[in-house]
């Protein structure tokens, strides 16, 4: 399988640089962004193909990776899909936007093309799925970050956000793409609480889902990507667990 990458920052870094073509027949060869010197120098690093304009790469490629922005998804999507080639898409907020999600949605049901979200910075999206449809009640996230992961100087414990995940992921498009992740899973506008804790040198997630199957509870504690404090890693290995997994015979979980 050929892959081209839009975005080449920190989570395009580390993913190419743990996927070896040997190993799952998965080749990065594609390497796009709005700053080519970064392209480029990711490209050098892969042993792939810098490009200039992102259509160079559609024809000889199966599958798109986003790794860049929710508004990078609203532009590039559609282009992508309408060529029948699957994405996977880490920028999750732009799908919470219904208006694009339908229109995305049909573009690729009309082009055999296929749209794959990977688990990203949380745990426990698998029970979120399995009782989406069966009695669930409630689901609510509680995310703690670093100061400098939400880009503020303060030494107090600070709400920074209370209400919906839709309404979560447009005031921090690219810090809460869990919110959006989680709401999509379980077809819900979950309640979203963003905490600013000086006292945390991680990113806290706790996830609670609520109904007629009993209650559960997850909690995630990330570390952040040394390149950028916005990210996770965990963001980074949901994907690269995800590109390799499309070869294996046997697949464990959902």
């Amino acid at each position: 399988m050929k892959v081209g990458i839009i975005g080449c920052g920190a989570i395009a870094n580390l993913i190419a640089s743990s996927i070896v073509p040997e190993d799952n027949g998965i080749d990065i060869a594609y390497f796009f962004d709005k700053d080519i010197e970064r392209a480029e120098n990711l490209a050098s690093l892969a042993g792939g193909v810098a490009v200039l304009h992102f259509d160079e790469m559609l024809n000889d490629v199966d599958l798109v990776l986003e790794c860049a922005s929710p508004d990078s998804v609203k532009y590039f999507a559609p282009k992508v899909l309408k060529q029948g080639i699957d994405m996977i898409i880490m920028s999750i907020g732009a799908f919470m936007d219904k208006e694009f999600y339908t229109e995305i949605l049909s573009i690729a049901k009309e082009n055999g093309a296929k749209i794959h979200l990977p688990s990203g910075a949380v745990v426990g999206l698998d029970g979120i799925k399995a009782v989406a449809k069966f009695g669930l009640k409630e689901v609510t996230l509680v995310t703690r970050k670093s100061p400098k992961s939400l880009g503020k100087d303060i030494d107090v414990e600070e709400v920074l956000f209370e209400g919906k995940a839709s309404e979560a992921v447009k005031e921090f498009p690219l810090n809460i793409n869990v919110a959006a992740t989680i709401s999509l899973a379980c077809n819900k506008d979950i309640d979203v609480k963003i905490i600013v804790d000086p006292n945390v040198d991680r990113n806290v997630h706790e996830i609670t889902a609520k109904g007629d199957f009993g209650e559960f509870k997850t909690i995630t504690m990330n570390y952040p990507c040394s390149a950028n404090p916005k990210t996770s890693m965990l963001a980074a290995l949901s994907a690269i667990r995800l590109l390799k997994s499309f070869n294996e015979t046997i697949s464990v979980g959902m």
